[in-house]
């Protein structure tokens, strides 16, 4: 049965038009796969976001990365930051899986590699995290290399939102987390351009949660009051990991700039990004393409297209809407889930729409 997203509900996130799917799939090219990880003593995963079919370590794409507030144990953002590329998938998982899921990403791009020839002596995988230990037994580190080449293996246009992959065991405004996506179409001198965005959601009070502008996450304490349910969250700790892909052609520095806004979204749904809440937002561009060598295509010279910077606005408002609804989605699609502790993290589908409503 297919989940139920945020517009089923009857909310509309924002003005701007999204795309077919209304996930970071409509920017042509890129997939998303993942692993999901549920028995006794886990809840975990991994998600993968695959930026397009051929080899990114051959051609790398045009890429960013922003550390709002840095709580967290990301691999791979320093060599973004520093030459603007990216030349693997980006994939996600939980706090102390990074190492294990870094080794996927290195098997699998060596393995490519040596299939077409291409010779690797350094590689920077990226892997974003949030900590799931109040779902799962986080010192066992469940997820393998082998459930990374199944999640890259197994990515698509098409895939599940919510507590699967990496958001399996994630919270979200003391409610059950997950992973979300939404899309914006944006026009650009009369050609049209896909803004996609995908959250690993793991933060938030729940006394703050805004949608739609209403005070949603107060509506809900007084729902849960009301059942004599107080377990709920009252500090902003966790984690957001957003992953937003583009075909726009736009620069490593315009792309930087893009990605920021996805902090807009977020504090749209109440966020203030507390002490223990790390938000870390990573971005590429499908459009411009960097060659592994100078001898490669293009040579020792690179031309690039790229958007005049009068006309970023719209990037920066589909970056915003696409990271409010991706969040909103990954909360809709999750079911309720049991802590280790016997907590209930129960899914915002279980107070919509009502909360919405004084």
């Amino acid at each position: 049965m297919q989940k139920k997203r945020i517009r089923d509900y009857g909310i509309t996130v924002g003005r701007m038009k999204p795309g077919a799917r209304n996930t970071i799939t409509d920017v042509p090219g890129v997939k998303v796969g993942h692993v999901t990880i549920r028995n006794e003593n886990h809840r975990t995963g991994v998600t993968v976001v695959v930026p397009g079919p051929d080899n990114a370590f051959a051609n790398k794409y045009t890429a960013s990365c922003y550390v709002h507030n840095g709580f967290g144990k990301s691999a791979g953002l320093v060599q973004i930051e520093e030459l603007g590329t990216l030349e693997t998938p980006v994939a996600l998982t939980n706090t102390l899986n990074v190492g294990l899921v870094w080794d996927g990403i290195v098997q699998y791009t060596i393995d490519r590699c040596r299939a077409e020839g291409v010779k690797v002596t350094s590689l920077n995988p990226v892997v974003g995290e949030c900590n799931d230990s109040g779902l799962s037994d986080i010192a066992v580190r469940a997820v393998a290399q082998e459930d990374v080449l199944a999640a890259i293996a197994g990515a698509g246009e098409e895939f599940e939102e919510g507590d699967v992959g990496a958001g399996t065991g994630t919270v979200c405004y003391g409610l059950k987390g997950g992973i979300g996506s939404a899309s914006r179409v944006i026009e650009i001198g009369g050609k049209e351009y896909t803004v996609g965005v995908l959250v690993q959601s793991n933060f938030g009070s729940t006394v703050d949660l805004v949608i739609d502008g209403a005070p949603a996450g107060r509506r809900i304490l007084q729902m849960k009051e009301s059942r004599n349910d107080m377990a709920v969250s009252r500090q902003d700790r966790g984690s957001i990991m957003t992953v937003l892909a583009t075909d726009l052609p736009v620069s490593s520095r315009q792309l930087h700039r893009i990605i920021r806004r996805t902090g807009v979204g977020i504090a749209r749904t109440g966020a203030y990004s507390g002490h223990g809440s790390g938000e870390v937002m990573i971005g590429f561009s499908t459009a411009n393409r960097v060659p592994k060598d100078a001898g490669g295509a293009g040579g020792a010279l690179l031309t690039q297209t790229v958007i005049h910077e009068d006309l970023i606005n719209k990037a920066f408002q589909a970056a915003a809407e696409a990271s409010n609804e991706a969040i909103l989605n990954s909360m809709a699609c999750a079911e309720r889930a049991v802590g280790r502790d016997g907590k209930v993290y129960y899914s915002l589908a279980e107070f919509l729409p009502e909360c919405l409503h004084g």
